[in-house]
């Protein structure tokens, strides 16, 4: 697995998403900074890490987005790439429109940072296939930014079209039908609020966020 990560000024879990990876796939990934116009040849997962870009200062991710690489991220994302955003990197995805909604303030107000429990509702994608439908795991979260919000026919197709990736198991940040993460149409893009990374190895206190990176891998290696 060729994989790239994009790194943008206030990044801050860019590295905990490369280690994640090479501990999963056995090769480091390219770290990519937000000024390039192209990604190295042959990228086949691409991550977009949680951090604050830009500090945040204006709307969560809206600046990220328009940094040069995002056009080679979206044109890699057309041409079937794997892209995951993670929590500051979901934020950018939305903004840059490879994935439906937006990212508000969360509810209360407040920072959030706890473990929260997570239900699997899709494990169909390459993102979810080593998760059952249903599954409660736990997975932490850090954002002040994290509740989703798309209108409600947007919602309905969301949910129509089985493109919910995870659901919290409580209201977190008064995230519209408490949704934690979604799937593009194609399958291929996902974004999520809270952070597997955090959660690859016993010494987190769980692992339940290694199994997206082992799908993930394996879905490349079925590709191929």
């Amino acid at each position: 697995m060729k994989s790239a990560v994009i790194v943008f000024p206030g990044s801050n879990c860019d590295r905990d998403l490369a280690v994640a990876l090479e501990q999963v796939s056995g090769t480091k990934p390219v770290m990519v900074w937000h000024r390039e116009t192209e990604l190295p040849e042959g990228i086949d997962l691409i991550g977009v890490p949680g951090g604050f870009s830009y500090g945040d200062y204006l709307r969560s991710g809206a600046m990220a987005a328009r940094s040069p690489v995002m056009q080679a991220v979206a044109a890699a994302a057309a041409r079937g790439a794997y892209v995951l955003g993670i929590c500051n990197g979901f934020q950018v995805l939305t903004e840059t429109g490879l994935l439906p909604g937006a990212l508000l303030r969360n509810a209360g107000m407040h920072f959030v940072c706890r473990d929260v429990a997570l239900t699997v509702e899709n494990s169909q994608s390459a993102f979810t296939s080593r998760y059952a439908a249903g599954e409660t795991i736990n997975v932490p979260v850090a954002h002040h930014d994290g509740n989703y919000f798309a209108d409600a026919a947007t919602l309905d197709r969301l949910e129509g079209e089985g493109r919910i990736a995870f659901r919290y198991g409580e209201s977190v940040n008064g995230s519209a039908r408490n949704i934690a993460g979604v799937i593009n149409d194609a399958g291929n893009v996902l974004g999520m609020m809270p952070h597997p990374e955090r959660v690859i190895e016993k010494a987190h206190g769980n692992v339940d966020g290694r199994r997206l990176f082992e799908g993930l891998l394996e879905g490349l290696m079925t590709r191929a």
